[in-house]
């Protein structure tokens, strides 16, 4: 009997500051996969706790963290979003999706 994957999605803001243009063009591309929302270095993602773990790792080894930033911070879903301009809230995400 196969054991089911988790399927609970947490919502983080994932942020850089890359120094390094080949750096950072490997950095926001890796990002595209999962962003759901976000500008420039500020992007929305949605993780469970393996994709997150994987993430980290992932971007840990694209930067040269002596020169390079990234922070990833989980966001309070209990908090009410706010937009300015034409911001649009991402959507929950409840089931497994891939993006190719």
């Amino acid at each position: 009997m196969a054991s089911a994957l988790p399927t609970h999605r947490t919502l983080y803001l994932v942020c850089y500051d890359v120094s390094c243009p080949r750096r950072l063009h490997r950095v926001h591309k890796y990002l595209l996969g999962f962003k759901v929302g976000g500008q420039k270095s500020f992007f929305e993602c949605w993780f469970t706790p393996a994709e997150l773990r994987k993430a980290q790792a992932e971007l840990a080894a694209l930067i040269e963290s002596s020169e390079d930033r990234v922070h990833i911070f989980q966001l309070d879903p209990r908090m009410t979003m706010e937009g300015l301009g034409l911001a649009v809230a991402p959507a929950p995400v409840s089931a497994p999706f891939m993006v190719l």
